[in-house]
């Protein structure tokens, strides 16, 4: 788990929506927590602020960090795949989207940049230039730069009879590796004591929604009715969100406890 993982899951419970900024030996003492030494937090923080995701706030000889506007649209975005998007997907529309795109050789840093977007959006590779994605994807938000646009051709579809969307499925997506993730997941959490080396259940907390996090940002959201019946994200969904409320109370007391905060103008 990589430190800004962890941090980004810090500032999403401990700063988005709350107009503070928090003090560095917050953010030290909270990824301690997670076994991140301070050296690595404080390099992490730098860099954060280098991106354009965290905005330093000195106060006499100490530092706070808040969010920008970038954080902010981020962490919102993760919120909603938390809490409302989630990882089981029951929509009964029918509909993909089908993509394609050709760009030269000469920009191949855009392709691999267009690539990555598209599979974070749950863009399958069906055939040779073909891309797919379950429901209608807002292909705006996805590219923001005119120069791609203009290089991709968007189609909104349902299958011909009869419809092969099964086989269409397992060939565009690795659903064994999708599904190995939600069931390490499991095997993880779905027990009495999960993470028993972990000093508290704040660090449990943090851990639980940043590995979540990960399995639902690699995750296609494909419809359940074209998955196995014993697809694993159903009961890793649940597990997730009954783990979280058991470990709230405890982690929101330890957090009034270490975060040293003061208030600064909203970031938006």
């Amino acid at each position: 788990m990589r430190p800004q993982t962890l941090l980004l899951t810090f500032l999403g419970k401990a700063v988005l929506g709350r107009d503070i900024a928090v003090f560095s030996g917050s953010y030290i003492a909270a990824m301690e927590r997670l076994g991140i030494s301070e050296q690595a937090t404080r390099s992490t923080l730098t860099r954060m602020v280098n991106h354009g995701l965290l905005a330093r706030h000195p106060r006499g000889r100490k530092m706070y960090f808040g969010l920008t506007p970038r954080a902010e649209a981020v962490l919102t975005e993760g919120e909603h795949r938390l809490w409302h998007a989630g990882a089981v997907n029951r929509d009964a529309d029918g509909r993909w989207t089908l993509l394609g795109f050709s760009l030269p050789e000469s920009r191949r840093d855009e392709r691999h940049l267009l690539r990555s977007r598209l599979r974070w959006a749950g863009f399958g590779l069906l055939r040779s230039g073909m891309w797919i994605a379950p429901g209608r994807v807002d292909i705006a938000a996805l590219l923001s730069d005119g120069q791609l646009r203009d290089h991709v051709h968007v189609f909104y579809a349902e299958p011909a009879e009869p419809p092969p969307i099964e086989q269409m499925v397992r060939d565009a997506y690795d659903l064994p590796a999708i599904a190995g993730r939600y069931q390490q997941f499991l095997h993880r959490w779905d027990t009495p004591r999960p993470l028993p080396a972990a000093p508290d259940d704040l660090a449990r907390q943090l851990w639980l929604v940043s590995e979540w996090l990960l399995i639902l940002r690699d995750d296609p959201r494909i419809p359940l009715r074209h998955l196995p019946s014993d697809w694993p994200a159903v009961a890793a969904e649940k597990v997730f969100r009954r783990r979280h409320n058991q470990l709230n109370t405890r982690a929101e007391r330890i957090l009034d406890q270490m975060v040293e905060a003061i208030e600064i103008p909203s970031a938006g």
